[in-house]
């Protein structure tokens, strides 16, 4: 005797966390690979994005969570166009990141998490972003100070990086604009 079961009824309550935050239906994703084939950085990531997708859908949320995928992924889009679902994916990676973020399950030590503050900090600082304060401290912090400083010198004398920042006539209103998007997040 066959069965139909229809995948509303079987989604998972972490599944359709992700899809209320990004609109996409990770239900519709059916393992094809294509993502995880086409990745820039799927050599780096723990599990591939496939995988998390499949995680996701069985609602092994601990699973998705504690894996480094969602912080090394780019959000380049390579996997989004690949689909043939037509499942943004970097969607869905951005969604759980902001899950992970808002349950506290954001790695320690992981770099992107550390760079989004930095990268955050330099533009509520400066009104925008100053790479050279922004790579210094990224250094720093990932325990790296020397890393990039080889390149400093041709950088400086291509004019591709300045010591010091320009500043922006708009940095007033952008440190109330990034105010404004904190309380509206911690309504939330």
């Amino acid at each position: 005797m066959k069965y139909l079961i229809a995948s509303d009824k079987v989604r998972h309550k972490f599944a359709r966390q992700i899809e209320e935050i990004c609109g996409e239906r990770i239900s519709l994703c059916y393992q094809c690979g294509k993502c995880s084939a086409g990745c820039p950085v799927a050599y780096a990531m723990d599990y591939l994005p496939n995988q998390i997708t499949r995680f996701a859908q069985l609602g092994l949320t601990d699973k998705v969570m504690e894996s480094s995928t969602i912080w090394i992924c780019a959000s380049c889009q390579t996997c989004s166009v690949r689909c043939p679902r037509g499942i943004d994916l970097a969607k869905i990676m951005d969604a759980l990141r902001i899950l992970a973020k808002r349950e506290g399950t954001v790695p320690k030590k992981q770099i992107p998490p550390l760079f989004d503050g930095i990268f955050l900090g330099s533009i509520e600082k400066h009104g925008r972003l100053h790479e050279m304060s922004l790579i210094t401290k990224l250094n720093i912090a990932s325990g790296r100070p020397f890393k990039d400083i080889s390149m400093l010198p041709v950088m400086l004398k291509k004019g591709k990086i300045r010591l010091r920042s320009e500043g922006n006539n708009g940095g007033k209103e952008v440190r109330d604009l990034m105010r404004k998007v904190e309380r509206l997040e911690a309504r939330r």
